[in-house]
């Protein structure tokens, strides 16, 4: 056959450690109908600064694969909460092979069509919580490319007609294609008129959805006659291939004829009739090719795209076949995204006789439905069994009814179809079902209800079973509880939701407790973090006294606001909150740098008239509020200010020395009781805020941070000169000019005015 390939990428992304499904990077991809193999590309590079990260660690890199619907993972091993279902995925992980470079492939041959999506993260850290800008971070970034390989033009196979086919000796298989509509319970391909050297040495292959594997059904055609094989209960409204392969080292040319005939379940005595209805009757897709349009009456269509003689119709068999049960639908009420609600016709309660099943249809739509959970809900009304031992049986199957012959049999899967078993019973009368991520399509429900006897289940007999039914979407499991969030992500235009959970729990529902914090150690977390600020109250003791009234009310400013701020911000249960979240951060942040601020500006005793004008407080305000709304957490927006009143400090203490010839403060009390104390303090504050702070330890050392940050600002704030005793007549030079007078107290910076006399000094 002719072979196109087809080449798709994404942009790059930056990866994060696994906490939960909402740290992880997804990435959405289309696979076209046809494909015979599939090759990701899987590039990962480093980089540190806007360069290569040569000097960063090799983190592995795992890397999930799942068609029709996100990979549910669980790479932490924790509990999912019951009743839910958990699909499997491929995972891949990557190592490095360079300093800064790896790349992985991963190829898959007749891959399923339709939409694959991929999720890839790091693993999980230590929850160090750094401060934005003060390193270069590394960033591994994960990049994802797809190469596709499909065949056009294959031999499509109309139900009822015969095609010939010559192989080669130098060809190796023929591929052929039919079209399963709904309500067709059996397909049957069978090879005619097999001539070859050695008998009829060929393989017959048949899989749903996308070519044959070498493990998909086969029959070998040399020792059956005839060679015809059968499959039940197909996938509705989907291709079947059929792969007719040659046996290896079979020399020369083989000839057969290729049939298929599909059994209609609505009509059990009947086959598919060897005419073809329109494509829309049969809601078959355009990729059908030019089978459309015919009608009853209508000549054979014309010959296959792949050369082979004009099919020849033949008459159907009738093989004996289960008839399919009406399918009820449902109504599809949609409230919010991933929040749907499927209504039953004259529901919620229905019947479920004894001599047939009960089907229901749920349909998932395309990318919409397939990032949210798909709950179903059974509830038995006991009061309808009349007293018998009756247990119903539910089979929740993907794209086509499970509809077993046998009526006792309380399996929902075969060998080639897998489903959900649920039961309710006058014991357990309720039965939860949750399909995190569903594949979107055709979910078939099938009720039937069954009496338990001592040789097992047996049919019921004038037992009507009346079951409360209720299907809906929620985009999380229990809303994530109470200590869980769940979020709603994009990527790209793919919707999906996860949940985040929170003090310490963990699962897809946060429901796992294994490292869940108590309730006394939230309580004891919440205390530490807001009393600590009662470590304010001595300095703004000290800065009434010396009568820095403003800044003793940016300090109360901050004592309240951070009090408040981590009592709303605790991840448990133990959270209050007075105002909104974001209003009380940016205060909480907003006072802790106006703190240092005004207590750096006090340090610098600038001269009255510059600080009676309070332009350099109303200076700090306005930039302190312009880089919080700038970006709350980095480092320079918030080290710039403080770094600016240190050099207005630094100016001016400079100027004092040069003007007095010697250091200021010039006492050593000042420097070794005040000034270096302090500054160790909140140099150890700032270490411990900047290199030790992690998740775990959170709650001590921050509050060991609001412990060391108050009492620093205790010992750094300057006291206020106070003058005792009256003051005699001071000595005038003549002469014209004004006269400058300067308190000796204030400019030696002591901290008791009654230390020492006090003397004033007037200049001309």
């Amino acid at each position: 056959g002719l072979f196109v390939t087809d080449y798709f990428t994404r942009t790059p992304r930056k990866l994060s450690p696994f906490r939960s499904f909402a740290s992880i990077e997804l990435f959405h991809f289309h696979i076209p109908e046809d494909t015979v193999i599939a090759v990701w590309n899987l590039i990962t590079f480093k980089e540190q600064g806007g360069t290569f990260g040569d000097q960063c660690p090799d983190r592995s890199i795992t890397v999930y694969f799942r068609s029709g619907a996100p990979s549910v993972i669980n790479p932490l091993h924790t509990h999912f909460p019951r009743d839910t279902a958990v699909p499997g995925s491929f995972a891949l992980t990557l190592t490095w092979t360079l300093p800064n470079r790896t790349t992985g492939v991963f190829n898959v041959t007749s891959p399923l069509p339709g939409d694959w999506f991929l999720a890839a993260h790091l693993p999980k850290d230590e929850g160090k919580i750094s401060v934005k800008g003060l390193y270069e971070e590394c960033q591994y970034l994960f990049q994802p490319q797809l190469i596709v390989q499909r065949l056009v033009n294959i031999a499509v196979l109309y139900p009822g007609y015969v095609t010939e086919q010559s192989m080669a000796p130098h060809n190796r298989s023929s591929l052929y294609k039919v079209f399963v509509p709904s309500y067709t319970s059996r397909v049957l391909v069978e090879v005619l008129r097999c001539h070859g050297a050695e008998g009829c040495p060929l393989w017959l292959r048949v899989r749903a959805k996308a070519p044959p594997l070498h493990n998909s059904t086969a029959l070998d055609c040399r020792e059956h006659a005839p060679c015809q094989l059968a499959l039940d209960l197909p996938f509705w409204q989907h291709w079947y291939y059929v792969l007719v392969e040659k046996h290896p080292g079979v020399p020369g040319s083989v000839s057969f004829q290729v049939t298929v005939q599909l059994t209609d379940c609505s009509r059990p005595s009947l086959a598919r009739p060897p005419f073809l209805p329109s494509s829309a009757s049969m809601n078959m897709p355009h990729s059908f090719g030019s089978a459309g349009g015919l009608a009853l009456g209508d000549s054979p269509p014309p010959a296959s795209p792949n050369g082979t003689k004009h099919p020849v119709p033949i008459p159907t068999a009738s093989p004996a076949s289960e008839r399919c049960w009406p399918v009820r639908p449902t109504l599809r009420n949609e409230l919010d995204t991933f929040s749907v609600h499927f209504y039953i016709f004259f529901g919620p309660n229905v019947s479920v006789p004894p001599d047939r099943p009960a089907v229901f249809v749920i349909n998932l739509l395309p990318v919409l439905d397939s990032g949210g959970v798909l709950n179903l809900e059974l509830r038995l009304n006991v009061s309808s069994l009349c007293g018998e031992n009756v247990t119903v049986f539910g089979c929740l199957n993907h794209e086509v009814p499970l509809t077993s012959g046998d009526n006792a049999s309380v399996t929902c899967e075969t060998e080639s179809l897998a489903g959900f078993l649920l039961s309710v019973n006058a014991t357990a009368s309720l039965s939860r079902l949750r399909i995190p991520y569903p594949q979107t399509g055709s979910w078939y429900l099938s009720l039937r209800s069954l009496c338990a006897t001592e040789h097992g289940f047996e049919p019921c007999t004038n037992v009507t079973a009346e079951v409360y039914l209720r299907a809906y979407l929620s985009p999380c499991i229990n809303d994530c509880g109470i200590y869980g969030q769940c979020k709603l992500l994009r990527t790209n235009n793919y919707l999906y939701a996860a949940c985040e959970c929170k003090a310490g729990w963990n699962g897809w529902g946060c429901t796992d407790n294994a490292e869940a914090f108590s309730y006394g150690f939230q309580l004891l977390s919440t205390l530490l973090l807001c009393l600590s600020n009662v470590m304010f109250v001595p300095p703004v003791a000290i800065a009434v006294r010396s009568h820095y009234l403003l800044e003793a009310a940016v300090y109360i400013f901050t004592m309240f606001f951070s009090t408040f701020y981590h009592a709303c911000d605790q991840p448990g249960i133990v959270v209050f909150c007075i105002m909104e979240y974001d209003v009380l951060q940016f205060c909480d942040f907003l006072g802790s740098l106006m703190s240092v601020w005004v207590t750096v500006i006090a340090m610098a005793r600038l001269q009255p008239v510059v600080k009676q004008a309070s332009v350099l407080y109303l200076l700090g305000a306005m930039l302190l509020s312009m880089a919080l709304q700038m970006d709350r957490h980095g480092l320079w927006n918030l080290l710039g200010p403080s770094l600016f009143a240190l050099g207005i400090m630094a100016i001016a203490w400079t100027a004092r020395t040069i003007r007095r010839r010697h250091c200021y403060p010039p006492t050593w009390k000042r420097w070794a009781f005040y000034l270096c104390p302090g500054a160790l303090i909140a140099a150890a504050a700032v270490l411990l805020y900047a290199f030790v702070e992690t998740e775990e330890n959170y709650f001590y050392i921050h509050s060991i941070w609001h412990l060391l940050i108050a009492g620093s600002v205790g010992f750094l704030l300057p006291p206020r000169a106070k003058p005792s005793g009256r003051l005699g007549p001071l000595p005038r030079r003549k002469g014209c000019g004004y006269q400058l007078c300067v308190n000796e107290q204030e400019e030696l910076g002591l901290v008791d005015p009654a230390v020492a006399s006090i003397n004033s000094i007037c200049t001309s």
